[in-house]
């Protein structure tokens, strides 16, 4: 009766990683749970997720081949492309959010295009563009730029505006910290890049206020929703965001926030359920109103719509 943060049902969003071939179910072994799916087995999981009273879920593709731009990222029948098709066929009304960046479709691993060992900004966001036009074009109901490109979401907005998608919204990864906890995620999506790090694009885990700055740019530039990842680590700076900005905020509860519960719960060293929805709701407590989290399908039974 007196509680003050309700998790909902709604405000969860199930990522799905899908692949080329067929009849392929992979366990993802930093993920425990959590597999990649050929097209054909994405189905019946879609018909899961909507049986459990979901809404939403983002994609993640792995290609069949990598290229030093990430070529396969923004082709008509991509992966994603196809599997923004597939799980509409399956259910018109489910939300499909798209994540655009190329780290998963590059020979390098990067996130933008690679000059030498730095990665050119400006070079990058018209390929950015491409692929968010591609995925508008399959159908997708909101774009997720994640790659940490200067500009990008003023560009992706403005192509997105050209090709007739004017309405479509987008979802900044705003305050995405260059962070130890993505690990298990670069083995699922096979995105690990090759050489250096993601340090010069992706933000300094100790810095705060430089997260509302980059929140406050993408605003600017035409962002509907602003997002912060990791989710845990970051409880501060979700925090500053909802009390900043009058948008709705998510907070992507990343591979190794999952996998440490798994792992501790394996153990017996923690109540599974009881841990993770002590997360959950202390993601949303702290302000956001959206939750990307490999949790979703298994708690959904229990909670409200």
């Amino acid at each position: 009766m007196v509680r003050e943060t309700q998790l909902l049902k709604q405000d969860l969003i199930y990522p799905l990683f899908v692949c080329e071939g067929e009849g392929i179910q992979e366990e993802i072994s930093g993920m425990p749970g959590q597999k990649r799916f050929s097209l054909d087995r994405l189905v019946e999981e879609v018909k899961q997720v909507v049986d459990c009273g979901l809404g939403s879920v983002i994609l993640f593709g792995i290609p069949e081949k990598k290229d030093s731009v990430g070529s396969e990222a923004w082709r008509e029948d991509g992966i994603v492309q196809r599997a923004i098709q597939t799980v509409k066929e399956i259910k018109r009304d489910i939300c499909v959010v798209g994540d655009v960046c190329l780290c998963q479709y590059t020979e390098h691993g990067h996130c933008g295009v690679v000059q030498g060992e730095s990665v050119d900004n400006d070079s990058s966001l018209e390929l950015l563009t491409r692929v968010a036009v591609s995925q508008a074009k399959a159908g997708a109901d909101i774009i997720a730029p994640s790659d940490m490109m200067d500009g990008r979401i003023g560009a992706i907005r403005q192509a997105l505006d050209a090709a007739g998608f004017a309405q479509l919204p987008i979802m900044a990864y705003g305050a995405k910290y260059a962070s130890a906890f993505y690990g298990p995620f670069r083995e699922a999506a096979q995105s690990a890049p090759k050489f250096g790090d993601r340090r010069s694009y992706q933000m300094d885990v100790a810095n705060r206020r430089e997260a509302l700055r980059e929140l406050a740019l993408d605003l600017e530039e035409g962002a509907d929703i602003l997002m912060i990842k990791p989710a845990l680590a970051y409880l501060d700076v979700i925090a500053a965001a909802r009390e900043r900005f009058d948008v709705p905020i998510a907070a992507y509860n990343v591979s190794g926030e999952y996998a440490m519960v798994c792992a501790a719960a394996a153990n017996g060293w923690l109540d599974r359920r009881a841990i993770i929805m002590e997360t959950l709701t202390a993601i949303k407590r702290a302000g956001a109103d959206l939750i990307l989290t490999y949790f979703a399908k298994e708690v959904a039974a229990d909670l409200p719509q």
